[in-house]
């Protein structure tokens, strides 16, 4: 996370966009995808990205599916493969980083997914599965709101899967939404690479 926050945490990022293609492997497949400067991580698929890939479960099969911040589309393209059924969301307040994730979904196969702004995201949809390698560096006052918005809207039987690195502040966001009046339970899946996979789902 070298770029500062306000670098791809926009709307319309002021830098020259400078379109790269770059070779990344998900879920097993070599594919190569567009990125460009002004967004998340535009050289590499990002370590934190990678592990949560690797290390959640398969979201649900079918239902509604949400990549929370999802930047030039991994993590919405590795849900939309393991679930054609489902219909994905990939969710983002970077312009240029859902332009490039719409097309990089279309070069990988995957056409079970709507790319928008938080705003375009019909209000009464609750989701199976959610996905989400939040950003960390925008503070803790928006990072709170952004999850407070998102994860309230789990299905009743519906999973969240956060990645977050360690020294960033992972048990203490985890602390942090099982203090919250949401009926959500947060537990740790698991640590991988400096980086631990944050588990949410509705209390019973």
């Amino acid at each position: 996370m070298s770029e500062r926050p306000d670098h791809y945490f926009t709307a319309e990022p002021a830098s020259p966009e400078e379109r790269q293609h770059i070779r990344v492997r998900v879920d097993g497949r070599e594919l190569t995808l567009t990125t460009a400067r002004g967004v998340y991580s535009p050289d590499r698929l990002d370590p934190g990205t990678a592990v949560l890939i690797a290390g959640a479960p398969d979201p649900s099969p079918t239902g509604q599916l949400l990549d929370l911040g999802c930047g030039w589309g991994p993590l919405s393209i590795a849900l939309a493969l393991r679930s054609p059924e489902a219909h994905v969301w990939g969710v983002d307040v970077n312009r240029r980083a859902l332009q490039l994730a719409a097309l990089n979904a279309a070069a990988a196969g995957a056409d079970n997914v709507t790319f928008c702004e938080p705003d375009d995201v019909p209000g009464e949809l609750r989701f199976d599965t959610i996905w989400s390698n939040p950003p960390i560096h925008v503070g803790k006052a928006a990072l709170h709101a952004l999850l407070g918005r998102w994860l309230p809207r789990l299905a009743p039987d519906g999973l969240a899967h956060l990645v977050v690195q360690k020294h960033l502040g992972s048990d203490s966001l985890q602390k942090w939404i099982n203090a919250q009046d949401w009926g959500l339970a947060c537990t740790r899946l698991s640590s991988s690479k400096a980086f631990r996979i944050l588990e949410v789902r509705r209390s019973r």
